[in-house]
């Protein structure tokens, strides 16, 4: 049995007891035995069913997608960068989603999850292109320090833009952007959890058919192209993945620190430096760190709640660095 295989099984169980967690505890508890019933005699007019179908069923399947989504995004940006500290933040993804919010938000007086995701889409998409266009990616080919500098340079001119905005709206605008950019998960309905799995669906297998290529192209782009392979046309369809990936999960749920970054390495320091094996491994370890952070964010300070995000940047630097001293970081 594979490596990728054996880690997988053994993770699932630790992903079933999550996803239960996650629907049982909340500022209302309910007893394991009423969610399964939720599921297997639903009653419409038990209130713990409904807390259980409506609220916590959408909240935890949008916390898997959008933390694999991540999860995948940062090992593939971190695959074609050959960059061990790449993210898809470094991209401007996040930057552009957050700048559209806000504009979506102000010009046309979105204040729904549902209105607004598809502006963090469009805006994280467009900021991918102007990357690659002031990246002069299509000269360079496949230089990935000059894309990268080019992303981590609009990240701070949209971050930017996107604060001067917010500092001249009115409180309604601000009371949005303060929801969405902690990386709250509450709130979201089922639609948005829907459209986050297309989303997931799309760019994982987008990824999945370009892992084989990615490992290729590893060895030497010389010996890609003997290969057949063209690396200008790899890189624009991993990058185009990125985007989707992390977008998506960024329009749905806020940005979210360190998930892409942790996820990959914590992969490879289990299955190698290949993205055959790594990418899936990213993906399910991404799902069950936002998954976790999520159920923590709602006990901390419960009966109150925080950010899913902020719970998440704070679990992911002390893990980072386990991670570093303990099993030393793969070779990317």
């Amino acid at each position: 049995m594979s490596p990728t295989r054996r880690i997988t099984l053994a993770a699932l169980p630790v992903l079933a007891i999550l996803l239960m967690a996650s629907l049982a505890i909340g500022s209302r508890p309910v007893p394991l035995a009423e969610v399964i019933r939720a599921f297997t005699a639903y009653d419409g007019f038990n209130d713990l069913h409904l807390v259980v179908r409506e609220l916590r069923l959408p909240r935890t399947l949008l916390a898997v997608a959008a933390g694999a989504s991540l999860g995948l995004a940062g090992a593939l940006m971190q695959a074609v960068t050959r960059n061990p500290l790449a993210e898809p933040g470094l991209l401007g993804v996040n930057s552009g989603a957050a700048l559209a919010v806000v504009i979506g938000a102000m010009a046309f007086n979105l204040t729904g999850i549902t209105q607004y995701i598809w502006f963090g889409i469009l805006g994280a998409g467009l900021a991918g292109v102007a990357v690659f266009v002031l990246g002069r990616a299509h000269e360079s080919g496949t230089d990935p320090v000059r894309l990268v500098l080019a992303g981590a340079g609009l990240s701070v001119a949209l971050g930017a833009a996107s604060g001067l905005l917010i500092l001249n709206s009115g409180l309604g605008v601000l009371d949005i952007f303060r929801n969405w950019g902690a990386g709250a998960l509450e709130g979201r309905g089922m639609e948005v959890s829907l459209i986050m799995l297309v989303v997931l669906l799309v760019g994982g297998g987008l990824a999945a058919m370009l892992a084989p290529a990615l490992d290729a192209l590893a060895l030497g782009q010389d010996l890609g192209r003997v290969l057949g392979l063209s690396p200008r046309r790899i890189w624009a369809l991993a990058c185009f993945a990125v985007m989707v990936l992390a977008g998506g999960a960024t329009a749905a749920a806020g940005p979210i620190a360190f998930i892409g970054l942790v996820a990959p390495h914590a992969a490879r320091a289990f299955v190698g430096p290949g993205s055959v094996r790594a990418l899936p491994l990213a993906g399910l370890i991404g799902a069950l760190l936002l998954l976790l952070s999520d159920i923590l964010a709602r006990v901390v300070v419960a009966p109150s709640e925080v950010a899913a995000g902020i719970v998440a940047a704070l679990l992911g630097g002390p893990f980072f660095i386990h991670v570093v001293r303990r099993f030393r970081l793969a070779r990317v």
